[in-house]
């Protein structure tokens, strides 16, 4: 089977399902926004002292996995500095005059949201620069000897742009933010309010043990939090009373193939090839792909940065290894030193 990130019920991302729902779901303000004390303790001093400075907030960047909070935070953003909000992002800005467009139609105070900043083209980020820095953009009419700069002047605004990959962002563009926020993965307290909060929003009726099995297989992201809340409400209401108690969120969750560390089918294809196949390792990345029939980057890019956060898989330069942890996991006992040219019992390249 060929995994595509919105098609498993813990992707990060976010399908169009997932957009309506966030819709309504999402906090309005700082006070409603449950988690990331950190970031939110600063930003709130940020946009309170551009509130009474009576200009714009500084820009800033955001940083973190999908589904940590970042488009909801440029909106909050947005709303605590009763200011319109402008959403776009970095694949949608293609040539330096696409970002000219955007900039030039800006009000002052407006907050432009640029998600996936990362991903931009370099004639745009260079633009943004000036941008961000002075306020004003040099427009380029005309081509070779002939061509000219017209200034534009734009009005004071505020850029928020999101990122799940700050270090892919040159140091020239990463220095013009005034603020820089981390989001982390929300620990499973916090994602039991994120529950009880979109619970409420949902009319759901859930127990706080029922609250607290969905929160520990959400992989530590309120996004997965609020889809696994939303498919064991349909289990109760199709084979209970619709009351989400522990015992109707570990039956719905076992259905939809979540155990209770958050790993689905393929986090556990990968450890089960990595375990029964290659004796826990060390394997090559392309090796394991193959043994389990999917991509190398499906395998790199959907399944290990989770494996890896919960301490059941390693890279190392020899290759993938199991932990201890992933052993136990699976119920599985460790059958000796692997081989190293694969699983138990096979033999390598030089003989036995």
């Amino acid at each position: 089977m060929n995994w595509d990130d919105t098609d498993r019920i813990v992707a990060a991302a976010a399908d169009g399902e997932d957009q309506a729902v966030e819709a309504a779901l999402r906090p309005k303000d700082l006070g409603e926004f449950v988690g990331q004390e950190r970031v939110r303790e600063q930003l709130d001093l940020v946009l309170k002292a551009a509130r009474a400075r009576g200009g714009t907030a500084d820009h800033v960047l955001l940083s973190g996995a999908p589904g940590l909070g970042k488009t909801t935070l440029s909106m909050i953003i947005a709303a605590e500095m009763g200011a319109p909000i402008r959403i776009t992002s970095g694949p949608a800005i293609q040539h330096a005059g696409d970002l000219a467009a955007i900039l030039s139609s800006l009000a002052e105070g407006e907050v432009l949201f640029l998600d996936e900043i990362h991903r931009m083209s370099r004639p745009a980020e260079e633009m943004l620069y000036m941008a961000m820095e002075d306020f004003r953009v040099d427009v380029i009419v005309g081509k070779g000897p002939g061509a000219t700069a017209i200034p534009l002047e734009l009005p004071p605004f505020t850029l928020v742009g999101a990122t799940t990959r700050a270090g892919l962002l040159p140091p020239p563009l990463r220095d013009r933010f005034g603020f820089t926020g981390h989001m982390e993965f929300y620990a499973p307290a916090e994602l039991e309010r994120v529950i009880h909060r979109s619970a409420r929003l949902l009319d759901v009726d859930i127990q706080p043990d029922g609250a607290a099995e969905i929160a520990g297989r959400s992989r530590g992201t309120p996004r997965i939090a609020n889809r696994l809340l939303r498919r064991v409400r349909d289990y109760a209401q199709v084979k209970a009373d619709g009351i989400i108690t522990q015992e109707i969120a570990s039956q719905a969750l076992k259905i939809y193939e979540v155990d209770a560390r958050g790993l689905d089918r393929l986090d556990r294809a990968v450890l089960y090839a990595l375990l029964k196949l290659f004796g826990g390792g060390p394997v090559g990345l392309s090796t394991l792909a193959v043994a389990v029939g999917e991509e190398r980057e499906t395998v790199e890019e959907m399944a290990e940065p989770f494996l890896v956060r919960e301490g059941l898989l390693a890279r190392t330069p020899r290759g993938r290894i199991a932990t201890p942890a992933a052993w136990s996991h699976l119920g599985l006992t460790p059958q000796g030193t692997p081989q190293q040219g694969g699983g138990p019992g096979q033999q390598g390249l030089f003989g036995p």
